[in-house]
């Protein structure tokens, strides 16, 4: 049975899928990266392997994600693409007509604008918290409820608090006080979702039309209150694909199906077993110019495998 691996690797979470030929997903993994993307993709695969049928033959392997490197050269991918491409893949392969993705994930938010199945437009907001799923699980703590409860908590809602969402630090100041006077927990709740969307719409879309489909992608589409939030403000119905946690690692798979379907080339996998091989990571500045770059260096046991990081290319040839 001939399928495709896809591997997204996240500063949050580590996502990792097995489609088949027909990009049908049949095996997926969600688990935690904990700051050691390494360990989180070799512990994927290694769970990924039991899950999956015996009589499946890895045709395929993409990477993607903030460590899709690093990734890479791990498990050896056949395609290496960003998270706008492997979004953008996975949303228009499930809904061929959709016109705007909102990405929320852990530490990172993304809108990405389509026509016929094309990217015209894309943003990113990678220097702020406030909105990201780190920040509500931040939250949801402080308030002392289940982030699975918190979207629960922002529907049962009927009078939002005004919450300040331009910083995390004005919307914590903010939430606090509206305990201090009274305000009921979801009242809160629902309030610093829709002031956290208000948020991403002004940094994000900066007065762009979210043309209808709008599909909801990453960890934070599973939170009912910030999809409501959403509709609220677009009047429009926000889609959420079922596997909405992983859709990086979905895209990812088919791009490593499409890359591999048209050449004749095998495919780089190095097999399963890669959970049980040692890699090591280190890095060191180049002072042979004024740029200074800082370079890493992955290792098997002795074998140097790859680096990256400078920008003159040196080291990566």
């Amino acid at each position: 049975m001939k399928c495709y691996l896809g591997i997204d690797v996240g500063s949050v979470s580590t996502n990792l899928v097995i489609i088949d030929d027909n990009s049908k997903i049949i095996s997926w993994i969600y688990r935690r990266t904990q700051g050691q993307p390494i360990k989180a993709v070799q512990a994927g695969i290694s769970e990924l392997k039991e899950l999956a049928r015996a009589d499946i033959e890895i045709k395929g392997v993409g990477a993607t994600g903030s460590a899709r490197y690093l990734t890479g050269v791990i498990v050896g991918a056949d395609i290496v693409k960003n998270e706008i491409t492997a979004h953008a893949t996975a949303a228009t392969a499930l809904y061929p007509m959709t016109r705007t993705i909102i990405e929320i994930g852990g530490q990172d938010s993304k809108i990405i604008f389509l026509h016929s199945s094309m990217v015209v437009d894309f943003a990113m907001n990678t220097v702020c918290a406030a909105g990201t799923g780190s920040f509500l699980d931040h939250q949801a703590a402080r308030l002392g409820i289940p982030i699975e409860e918190f979207g629960a908590y922002a529907l049962k809602s009927q009078n939002p608090a005004q919450i300040a969402g331009r910083c995390t630090v004005f919307a914590e100041s903010d939430m606090i006080h509206k305990q201090q006077v009274g305000c009921l927990t979801e009242d809160i709740v629902y309030g610093l979702c829709q002031s956290l969307v208000r948020n991403y719409l002004n940094n994000l879309a900066k007065g762009k039309a979210l043309e209808a489909p709008v599909i909801f992608q990453g960890g934070v589409a599973a939170n009912l209150g910030i999809k409501r939030a959403f509709e609220d403000a677009l009047q429009t119905e926000v889609v959420v694909p079922k596997y909405h946690h992983v859709m990086g690692a979905v895209g990812s798979a088919i791009l490593a199906k499409e890359t591999t379907e048209e050449g004749t080339k095998p495919t780089n996998f190095k097999g399963f077993n890669t959970s049980k091989q040692k890699f090591s990571t280190k890095s060191f500045n180049c002072s042979s110019c004024e740029n200074n770059c800082e370079v890493v260096k992955i290792k098997q046991q002795d074998k140097l495998l790859a680096c990256w990081g400078g920008r003159c290319g040196r080291f990566e040839a």
